[in-house]
């Protein structure tokens, strides 16, 4: 390529490229869609997904400038999170030295502007809307609430209608993205968005909220109602800034049109939206909604197609290819420039709820100390303040393992201010030599990049109790956060006085901290030596206590249970530390966890959680804790609301979106479960738990084996992991090599399991119990009873060393019985779990030993039986077990798949799942 930047964007494209040409190594282009100033749109087969896209090539300028081109691929990295049926599809972003081009969902329609140009009356009935407004407010809460986009050029060209009669929304980001780098290149002005749709607020140049698309959205209808935007000639900017305009039913008044009359309440809402103080519009799309009386994405209908009349169907099939050329061309091609935020994080905190001015996020202190060993003792500092903080009800305080997401004095503080969503934000450092520290701490408004506060801290180590007071103090009086006595009692207070014992604690925390990301034994046992250390040094040391039962609790949980006389052990410390501090809320919490990992015991769980969060409203883990207490026990609306709490304490860690979209899977609300699995995995891409539910979301809901295949993509961990409470064919096996199984692909999937065992007895277990499960679905039983006796030796000495509240995590017995033609004893071990663990005591496990029973007489010649319980999982939260998809393709059924009253079941459609 020469150096010569002349011509415009589409002229280099057009003559770079011809139809049947490969490119990228992957796209057979087909034809051009349409062209613009910003390039050109061509229709091209993607030969690696097989399937069609739209490719926008870019304008050589932004090839050509490094910078710029790197700002566009992070963009358009974060709309790749925008997964919503009712928004166009971003899927790569692709480039070489010579071209680049962004892949994209291609639509086969028209937009709704066109379409209102090819109506009698050039407008719209509000009839002909409703529909596609309720699936637009879908489309832009999700973007608003979570995914955390803001459109800022919403209007009726980018709003388009398929042939199948589904709008989908287009130019989320990227046409953005490129005016602002073609902008930046050419040094041009402008303002973001398409003048006679956008408010005040972006006129001005302001930072731009949700509120900025509400009325956008009412300057749309406004226009699809009387054709014509609510300004359109003259002074139009001045207009949008002082002028009120017509009522929509005036409006139609004065250009003489005909039509229905406008309902009251449609001229209502779209007035609100136009209002010039962004207070006074409509807060949500979810509030429009209502207003409409839409109904709500649970229970709403398929999108209709009566859009378009039977008459003219075989005509609107012939149009439609010359009208997609030139509607696709204006819609891909539309370019916008607004004030851009710098990209690369991956949906920050919801720009439709205000943050609060009372807001923080503590951020890593850097450690100065020329011993970098002493890391712990930076971390140990700064999480002491922010558990100060936490403790006060006045403030949002932002997670420690969100905030860990960055370095002590990021570059771009306004950037994490959003994403975290907070007002402020605390930087530090911590040098510490010998009996000295030395602690610098400063408040910025991350707004604007402003200081609030600083001081700089040089003490005696044994002083570092009361500097951490101090700046948490400090804090608190410059944000003015109102305390309470027994607020004021908890900043002031020291876990203890001896600090060699501090120094063993925040080394035992600082081990915690490691082991609970890797579930490592090792660093749990290091963490436990630190904690009893301390506790040596300082046996009223409650803080320690307290955090030593924690410890054990979570490996009890996550690597090996203890035993009755271990978890009595545990009670004996969190008894200690209540004891000592009767007001610690960290010692609530491990009394929670206590009596929900140690005995299921909820209501006791929640009574102590319950202090745990009136003594620390801004602890993330004991809301998480009750929001999954309240899953166990059914009360799943409760524990959606409490997820989404927790969330907004803690935005940047996968664990949040991952426990949502689990909780969405069980309730069948498929969409919301994808979105927040996706956003789970954008955050960790490794994240294991995250990528296994995504999967069987795709499964459940379609049975789709090709997405669940790409849902574990990128995920190195082992993809058969056997949960402790494993009857399910699937959970044996592993969701993942159970694809396999779907396909009826027997022998791939045996080949995936035909690995060396790892060298422990659980290991062995784990391969053969997986083996076993797919042989006996295959009707390989033969072939695998050498196996089969193996195993049953193995899981039968373990029954027998287990007490009797631990045996139902060896249920899977159950299938090894089958495979032996033990019929009898595998239906009395599949009761016997599903009568230990009922749905009314665990709403989450007990569904797993129900829908195994159900598998288990399906197996052992009870169709009836089978059939009944599947009947009455189809209709509660079971969505991760069961759906009407799963039973369609899971060979697991195959022995009652021709019983007429199964067939029934298929051939109805999913009933509606029941929850409170």
């Amino acid at each position: 390529m020469s150096g010569e930047r002349t011509g415009s964007a589409s002229d280099v494209t057009q003559r770079e490229f011809v139809g049947g040409q490969r490119l990228f190594g992957r796209y057979t282009l087909v034809r051009i869609l349409g062209k613009g100033g910003m390039g050109i749109v061509w229709l091209a087969h993607d030969e690696e997904l097989e399937r069609d896209v739209a490719l926008k090539f870019l304008p050589d300028l932004i090839i050509h400038d490094a910078a710029v081109l790197s700002d566009l691929k992070r963009e358009t990295r974060r709309c790749l999170e925008l997964t919503h049926k009712n928004i166009v599809r971003i899927y790569d972003f692709v480039h070489d030295e010579r071209s680049g081009c962004i892949s994209m969902e291609y639509i086969d329609g028209d937009t709704l502007s066109n379409l209102r140009c090819d109506k009698e009356r050039k407008v719209f009935e509000t009839a002909e809307l409703t529909d596609w407004m309720s699936q637009l407010c879908d489309a832009l809460d999700y973007a608003h609430n979570y995914a955390h986009v803001i459109h800022r050029d919403l209007k009726p060209a980018n709003l388009m209608v398929n042939q199948r009669g589904e709008l989908k929304v287009s130019d989320f980001g990227i046409a953005r993205s490129l005016g602002d780098s073609m902008s930046v290149i050419t040094m041009a002005g402008g303002k973001s968005g398409t003048l006679s749709y956008m408010s005040p607020q972006q006129l001005e140049g302001e930072r731009g909220t949700h509120l900025d698309d509400i009325y956008s959205l009412g300057a749309s209808l406004y226009e699809l109602l009387t054709s014509k935007p609510p300004f359109y000639a003259g002074n139009i900017d001045r207009q949008i800034r002082e002028k009120i305009p017509p009522s929509m039913t005036e409006r139609r008044k004065e250009f003489e049109i005909e039509a229905e009359p406008i309902p009251a309440v449609w001229e209502g809402w779209v007035a609100a939206c136009l209002a010039k103080d962004p207070r006074r519009r409509p807060q949500s799309v979810t509030e429009i909604a209502r207003q409409l009386e839409m109904p709500s994405p649970e229970v709403r209908p398929p999108a209709m197609r009566s859009f378009f009349p039977r008459s003219k169907k075989r005509v609107l099939v012939l149009a439609l290819a010359s009208l997609c050329l030139l509607a696709l061309g204006g819609w891909y091609l539309g370019v916008f420039r607004p004030a851009r935020p710098k990209a690369g994080a991956v949906a920050p905190v919801s720009t439709a709820t205000a943050i609060p001015e009372k807001s923080i996020a503590v951020l890593p202190f850097e450690n100065l100390s020329e011993e970098k060993a002493n890391a712990y003792f930076a971390d140990g500092i700064q999480d002491e303040i922010l558990t100060k903080l936490a403790g006060i009800g006045d403030l949002k305080v932002i997670s420690r393992s969100s905030a860990a997401k960055y370095k002590s004095k990021p570059e771009d503080l306004k950037t994490v201010a959003r994403e975290l969503g907070v007002a402020s934000v605390l930087e530090g450092s911590v040098q510490k030599a010998g009996d000295r520290v030395r602690v610098n701490a400063q408040l910025l408004d991350a707004r604007i990049d402003t200081h609030l506060w600083a001081k700089s801290y040089d003490r005696d180590l044994k002083d570092v109790f009361a500097v951490e007071s101090e700046v948490a103090q400090e804090i608190a009086d410059t944000l003015r956060a109102k305390l309470s006595p027994s607020q004021s009692s908890a900043l002031a207070a020291a876990p203890t006085r001896d600090t060699e014992a501090y120094d063993l604690f925040l080394k035992g925390e600082y081990q915690e901290r490691q082991a609970e990301s890797t579930e490592n034994e090792e660093l749990f046992d290091r963490a436990e030596i630190f904690y009893r250390q301390a506790l040596a040094q300082d046996p009223s040391f409650a803080l320690a206590y307290a955090r030593l039962a924690y410890s054990r609790l979570n490996r009890h949980w996550f690597i090996k249970r203890l035993n009755s006389a271990q978890l009595e052990d545990v009670k004996s410390n969190i008894d200690r530390a209540l004891a000592i501090a009767p007001e610690s809320p960290e010692a609530y919490l491990a009394l929670g966890v206590f009596h929900y990992w140690g005995h299921r015991d909820y209501d006791s769980a929640l009574r102590a959680l319950d202090r745990a969060i009136e003594l620390q409203p801004s602890n993330f883990d004991s809301r998480t804790f009750r929001a999954a207490i309240y899953r166990r026990r059914g009360e799943w609306r409760r524990s959606l609301a409490e997820f989404e709490r927790a969330l907004e304490l803690n935005p940047r860690d996968s664990s949040g979106p991952t426990e949502l979209g689990n909780t969405y899977l069980a309730l069948r609300r498929w969409s919301e479960a994808e979105r927040a699995l996706t956003r789970a995995l954008a955050l960790d891409p490794h994240n294991l738990n995250a990528a296994f539910h995504l999967g069987v979301t795709y499964v459940n809901s379609t049975g789709d084996i090709g997405r669940a295949r790409r849902a574990w993509e990128g995920v190195p961990e082992s993809k058969t992991q056997v949960s402790p409470y494993a009857i399910l064919i699937s959970q044996m096996v592993g969701e993942s090599i159970y694809l396999d199984v779907f396909e009826r692909h027997f022998a791939d999937a045996l080949t995936a399991l035909d690995v060396p065992p790892t060298e422990t007895a659980e290991g062995r277990l784990n391969q053969l119990r997986a083996r076993v499960g797919i042989q006996v679905i295959a009707s390989q039983n033969g072939a695998a009873k050498p196996e089969c006796e193996e195993a049953r030796v193995l899981l039968e000495g373990e029954a027998a060393e287990r007490p009797p509240e631990l045996r139902t995590s060896l249920s899977d017995l159950a299938w090894v019985y089958v495979c032996l033609g033990r019929n009898g004893d595998a239906l009395r071990l599949a009761r016997e779990a599903a009568e230990s663990l009922p749905i009314e005591k665990d709403a989450v496990f007990g569904l797993n030993f129900l829908a195994g029973l159900a598998q288990i007489e399906a197996h052992t010649g009870r169709s009836e039986e089978a059939v009944k319980i599947l009947r009455q999982l189809l209709t509660i939260p079971a969505g991760e077990q069961i759906s009407i998809a799963r039973l369609k393709i899971d060979p697991v059924w195959d022995p009652i798949r021709n019983n007429p009253g199964f067939q029934k079941l298929l051939s109805e459609p999913e009933p509606a799942t029941v929850y409170k």
